[in-house]
C-alpha cells in the first residue's frame, strides 16, 4: 500500500530542473531563494511548461536576477500575458546577495539555476548553485566514476 503523503509533501513538485548543471560545473554550494512573477507565469508554471537550462543568475546593482529562463506563455491569458524570456528578480536576503557577488566577482564562480520547484507552502522556489566551471578532463573523470559506480552496483546485483 502507498504510503499517505504528509501535507509538506503534498504541495512540493519540481517545475523544472537544470540536469546538465552537475556535469558542466562543480557546485560548491547551493542557495535557495524566490522569485517575482506575474500570475499569468504562475498558471504556466502549474502546467509544469517552463525550462532553466540555458538560464543563469547574475548579481547587478545589489539585486540578484534570474536571465534566460523560459516559462511559456499561459494561452487564457494571452491578452495580458508575459513576456517568455524576460529578466526575473530573484528574491533573497541582503546577506545572501553580497555573499553571491563576492563569490562571482572575486572567486570567478557561476551562479547556475539547479532546480525551480514549488515548496509546501505552494510558493515557487528556485535552488541557485555557485558553481565553478568543469574543465574537459573534470568531466571525463566524473563521467569515468560514475561508469565504475555503475558497473560495480550491477555485479554486486548479479554475484549477489
Amino acid at each position: 500500500m502507498a504510503k499517505k503523503k504528509t501535507p509538506e509533501e503534498k504541495n512540493y513538485r519540481i517545475v523544472a530542473e537544470n540536469r546538465r548543471a552537475r556535469y558542466d560545473y562543480a557546485i560548491e554550494d547551493d542557495i535557495e531563494v524566490g522569485i517575482a512573477l506575474q500570475g499569468s507565469e504562475v498558471k504556466s508554471l502549474r502546467n509544469g511548461k517552463a525550462n532553466i537550462a540555458e538560464s543563469y543568475a547574475s548579481v547587478e546593482d545589489g539585486e540578484l536576477w534570474l536571465i534566460n529562463s523560459y516559462i511559456a506563455p499561459y494561452e487564457p491569458a494571452r491578452q495580458w500575458g508575459h513576456e517568455e524570456r524576460r529578466r526575473r528578480k530573484l528574491l533573497a536576503h541582503k546577506r545572501e546577495i553580497a555573499k553571491l557577488w563576492n563569490a562571482t566577482r572575486r572567486e570567478g564562480m557561476t551562479l547556475v539555476p539547479l532546480v525551480m520547484y514549488f515548496n509546501h507552502k505552494g510558493l515557487v522556489k528556485l535552488k541557485i548553485g555557485i558553481a565553478k566551471g568543469k574543465k574537459k578532463v573534470d568531466k571525463r573523470a566524473t563521467e569515468a566514476k560514475r561508469d565504475w559506480q555503475r558497473q560495480k552496483a550491477r555485479l554486486l546485483r548479479h554475484n549477489g
